[in-house]
């Protein structure tokens, strides 16, 4: 292993990058306690003259943070959730069980990832209107009030499934012995158990590190949020809240409560890197192995 003669330089590349990334971060923090005559001034300073607390009180009484925190959690849990199954269950099927255009099934599944968001937007949309049996439709999806569109279904549904999860979730399992799987179905243990007791526990890092992605980008969700805040404004999420509050109020008084907001959503998604951040590199690392 090679070694550098100046370690100070490696440090110091770190020590920068480490501020750069932070330095927004403490920021928003410190803004958020600020008042207007702090933030339009060009005599820019980090810390403010005098902590404004009532910041965070108006912006959980203007936001109605509760129903939005609420609305933000529900999706969130649910979505990631249903894409740790989704994805684990797909990539066990195409990586260890052996039938007829698995491998074409793989590429079609890889095919939907070179495809931008934004194009399903109106199809999801559609769907979610008109589903058959739901918000009063009828069996073909029709007379109804709205179908999924006006429940929280609308925010998780067209996001249970990820293509980018199940390949990341198909790679990580390429790395579990076909032996070990093939031992347990000569024990006349079942597929279901197979997946349960051996496949799931050992996919841990890989389930971790989908649930940080996929958490953080179903928490920063906002077209698809807006799009359904638009027919039913129950539904909102952080996201849309926030940026409802930065449109109906003058945008040179509302910085302040606009980086307070950011910093209380910003918690969760702190919390859950936290407490899955030591899995993260490993299920990184593991998942590129190939056979």
């Amino acid at each position: 292993m090679m070694k550098t003669k100046f370690p100070w330089c490696s440090y110091l590349v770190v020590t920068v990058g480490s501020i750069m990334m932070v330095f927004p971060f403490l920021d928003m923090f410190f803004t958020s306690f600020k008042g207007p005559d702090e933030i339009n001034t060009t005599d820019y300073k980090l810390l403010p003259n005098s902590f404004e607390w009532d910041n965070y009180v108006t912006v959980f009484r203007e936001m109605n943070m509760a129903l939005l925190f609420r609305n933000s959690i529900i999706v969130t849990v649910s979505v990631t959730v249903l894409v740790l199954l989704t994805s684990t269950l797909a990539g066990y099927a195409l990586t260890k069980l052996r039938f007829k255009g698995r491998n074409a099934i793989f590429r079609f599944i890889l095919a939907t990832m070179m495809f931008p968001p934004f194009l399903f937007l109106i199809p999801n949309f559609y769907i979610m209107v008109h589903f058959p049996l739901a918000g009063g439709n009828d069996i073909f999806g029709n007379g109804g009030y709205g179908g999924l569109a006006t429940s929280l279904w609308a925010l998780i549904l067209p996001f249970a499934v990820s293509g980018f999860g199940i390949f990341l979730m198909r790679q990580f399992i390429m790395t579990i012995p076909d032996a070990l799987i093939e031992a347990a179905r000569i024990d006349g243990a079942s597929e279901i158990r197979i997946f349960w007791q051996i496949v799931a526990p050992m996919t841990t890092p890989a389930l971790a590190t989908l649930a940080i992605f996929t958490f953080i980008n179903q928490w920063n969700e906002f077209i698809w949020a807006l799009l359904i805040y638009t027919v039913n404004s129950d539904l909102a999420t952080l996201p849309v809240g926030i940026q409802m509050l930065q449109s109906y109020l003058d945008p040179s008084l509302t910085q302040a409560l606009v980086n307070a907001a950011l910093t209380i959503s910003v918690v969760p998604v702190f919390l859950v890197f936290l407490f899955l951040q030591k899995y993260y590199v490993k299920g990184m690392v593991m998942s590129g192995i190939k056979e």
